[in-house]
């Protein structure tokens, strides 16, 4: 009876930091149409590193375009773990067929809800090279669409219809950004397109 006990609580100490190293539960991503990470995360694309494991968990600083990640680690959060969703990949990221002016739906699979600021989506400018990674400069700063949450929490499966921009032809990438209301980060999210 005593050895049980004692196995037991070896068990129990042993289990403490083996649960503290796990990584927190996770948040949210688009998968449709599908992100970098959604791509990453079934398989499609292969070599993603460890986000092929977690594609909802894209976080990093808030406040952008005017603060967050660094150019180049935008569609990464400038997380160094995700750092695969920044390579351009010689620009053979899949795309999703889209038309300018078109109206295209935006799907977010949220694991963790959070009291929500809002979500922005931004679209890369007019000639943007898909062979090279995502900068300020390489996108259109004035989001194409802004949705307010006022402190709200999203859905599980929340959904946001957008208008296209004109002006578009050939390989953009579309980065979606969706701030949390009660801590100083965001959730980031690049979609490859193709007009």
């Amino acid at each position: 009876m005593r050895r049980r006990h004692i196995v037991g609580a070896v068990l129990a100490a042993a289990a403490v930091p083996l649960a503290t190293a796990l990584p927190a539960q996770s948040h949210g991503f688009i998968n449709l149409p599908p992100s970098r990470s959604a791509l990453c995360g079934a398989g499609v694309v292969t070599n993603c590193g460890d986000i092929q494991w977690e594609p909802q968990s894209v976080e990093g600083p808030k406040g952008f375009p005017g603060r967050g990640p660094a150019d180049g680690t935008i569609c990464a959060g400038a997380d160094v773990r995700w750092a695969p969703l920044d390579n351009p990949r010689n620009g053979t990221w899949p795309t999703t067929k889209v038309t300018a002016g078109q109206q295209l739906k935006f799907t977010w699979e949220i694991e963790a809800r959070h009291a929500t600021t809002n979500f922005k989506y931004y679209l890369t400018k007019p000639g943007y090279d898909a062979t090279q990674k995502i900068t300020r400069a390489s996108l259109d700063l004035t989001p194409f669409l802004t949705v307010p949450y006022n402190g709200r929490q999203p859905a599980a499966t929340t959904t946001h219809t957008a208008t296209l921009p004109a002006g578009r032809t050939g390989h953009h990438v579309v980065v979606a950004v969706w701030e949390i209301a009660d801590t100083a980060n965001a959730f980031y999210s690049c979609t490859d397109v193709l007009f």
